[in-house]
């Protein structure tokens, strides 16, 4: 694969998976979607349904790698590390692409979104309002050491499956693996995202972190940057921890 191919498939691919995630969390989070309210098992239905028609789409130019975490598993896996670099570009691109695309679809919903305060729908005036969890990641309890550590483990319990079905090019490498990881991703959500919204994804949290920074969304409030290291950091941890514990174990 050349590195124009691998550019454009991680942009294309990934700006689809953020395009259904920030799209689901969109639709569940803002006034005036018919989809309201739908709950978390919605939301993680999306961000899985997002990996498989992301995925699918890299596949024939990049293998849909669509996750820094997951192409530094596989880095550190084979030790081949020469289009990272192309990789982890095209991702970030896509990321922000797609959380471009996704507050598109939602501007009505955005406009109309307006609020003030605390409360059900809003938060303090000096602090993230809930529109930022539609494009990043919020912790239920604002523990660093806590939230990195669930973010390594959730990143571990993506990763190491994806190696050891042997994608070593990317998500999108087989039909039924992709379909896999698609599931495997509604999983972890299921189970392992309620302390931090489950970024187990580098580009997933900072790209549309960085749309959020800069849209004109009515009362946003803040992007959280304060936070913003721990869904960078421990998804990168946790990828290469599980390229180092295939590679020792398996």
């Amino acid at each position: 694969m050349s590195n124009g191919d691998i550019f454009v498939g991680e942009v294309i691919g990934t700006a689809i998976l953020i395009l259904f995630g920030a799209g689901v969390c969109a639709a569940v989070t803002l006034r005036h979607s018919k989809a309201r309210a739908s709950g978390w098992v919605v939301i993680a239905f999306g961000w899985g349904f997002g990996v498989l028609a992301g995925a699918y789409t890299a596949a024939p130019l990049s293998g849909g790698q669509l996750n820094p975490a997951v192409t530094i598993g596989i880095a550190v896996d084979t030790g081949k590390w020469d289009k990272v670099w192309v990789y982890l570009l095209g991702q970030m691109v896509g990321a922000m692409l797609g959380a471009v695309l996704a507050y598109l679809v939602y501007l009505a919903q955005f406009n109309a979104n307006v609020t003030s305060g605390s409360g059900a729908d809003g938060a303090d005036d000096d602090g993230p309002t809930p529109t930022l969890g539609i494009f990043s990641t919020i912790p239920e309890i604002n523990n660093p050491v806590a939230n990195l550590i669930t973010e390594i483990i959730a990143t571990i319990a993506l990763v190491l499956p994806i190696l050891a079905f042997g994608l070593t090019k990317g998500l999108g490498e087989s039909g039924t693996t992709a379909l896999v990881v698609a599931f495997l991703v509604v999983g972890i959500g299921l189970s392992l995202g309620g302390p931090t919204g489950y970024a187990i994804n580098p580009a997933r949290d900072l790209g549309p972190r960085i749309v959020h920074s800069f849209l004109p969304i009515p009362n946003k409030g803040t992007s959280g940057w304060g936070y913003a290291i721990i869904p960078v950091a421990g998804p990168l941890i946790g990828g290469a921890l599980s390229g180092l514990i295939y590679n020792a174990a398996f």
